[in-house]
């Protein structure tokens, strides 16, 4: 896309509106999204990943990578409320023709948090861990078999200030079955710990209808017979992904998803986690628009980008599932 092409708007539903283009240009120089700087409450995203190999999403390689990522920084950051959170899912990068991991994702952290013209700083790392995923990198992985199988993505909690708004009380997990006998039985063994710490005599008795959630965001269970105590709304989504609307649909349409989707199950959690009603959330690599999707069964605003239109083709099919009740115009 040219600077200066015409900002088009793609579709839209109740809440949100997703436009067709590079959205970085757009941002940047589209007069109508300048709108936008300082009244976006979340950007949530998945951009593409640092990859050796070219991928039909698109995708720059090596230093073109990390140059094209640190520039993001000033961009996001203009967009943010002062309490407005930037969360980004990223995978891991491996050197070219090497059973070497990259530092490829950490230096384009630190490009983003450390740009002097952003001010961002990284709030929390989340590591997402999915056994599910193909045994990657496969040359050294399943052909020569000298690494194992690189099962987990990280995502980056990044902010404008120390103090972006959050409240974990919407995202608990639900409690362990020891939890809820010992909140049954109203008793536990208090005083000190080997570690030291005091162990208040009620301190664990009062029921707050969950309990804290991990960093760490089990997708599958790490063991068969072991309970996953996700969060509800990562939970639900992640039960009923693989045999939801959208996958559905392309199946029967011949459709190849989009290969790099962004759990709408992390999304929701996010959203939640970091977003009251009405905030607007904006995810400027949608692919097939999942975190669209997701803001609008929420009850949030939200915009959304993408360049391709095979992708654009696929985020109508998700916006077409007959739960949403927000038809397209």
């Amino acid at each position: 896309m040219s600077i200066g092409e015409k900002l088009t708007q793609k579709y839209k539903s109740k809440l949100g509106k997703l436009f067709v283009g590079n959205s970085l240009e757009l941002l940047t120089n589209d007069k109508k999204l300048s709108k936008l700087k300082g009244k976006v409450n979340l950007i949530v995203t998945s951009p593409p990943f640092p990859l050796n190999n070219k991928k039909q999403y698109g995708n720059e390689k090596g230093d073109e990578y990390k140059d094209w990522f640190i520039k993001l920084a000033p961009i996001f950051s203009d967009l943010l409320t002062d309490d407005g959170s930037l969360v980004i899912e990223i995978g891991n990068a491996w050197e070219p023709e090497r059973p070497v991991q990259s530092l490829l994702h950490l230096e384009c952290l630190l490009g983003m948090v450390k740009h002097p013209e952003a001010n961002l700083r990284l709030i929390q790392e989340f590591i997402c861990y999915n056994p599910s995923k193909l045994p990657s990198p496969a040359q050294w992985v399943t052909v020569n078999r000298l690494r194992t199988v690189d099962s987990y993505t990280h995502v980056w909690w990044i902010a404008k200030n120390d103090f972006p708004k959050a409240d974990n009380s919407k995202v608990l997990r639900p409690y362990s079955d020891s939890m809820k006998q010992l909140l049954k039985r109203q008793s536990y063994n208090s005083g000190k710990r080997p570690s030291e710490h005091q162990i208040s005599e009620k301190g664990f008795l009062k029921d707050n209808g969950g309990s804290i959630s991990h960093n760490f965001f089990e997708m599958e269970a790490l063991e068969e017979k072991r309970e996953v105590r996700l969060p509800h709304s990562v939970l639900s989504f992640s039960n009923t992904n693989s045999n939801g609307y959208f996958l559905k649909t392309c199946r029967d349409k011949g459709i190849t998803p989009h290969p790099a989707r962004m759990s709408g199950g992390l999304v929701n959690f996010f959203i939640q986690f970091l977003t009251d009603e009405d905030d607007l959330v904006l995810d400027p690599f949608s692919g097939s628009n999942t975190t669209g999707y997701c803001a609008e069964k929420l009850n949030r605003k939200w915009i959304s980008f993408e360049i391709k239109e095979d992708y654009i083709k696929q985020a109508i099919i998700r916006f077409s599932d007959p739960e949403l009740k927000s038809p397209l115009k």
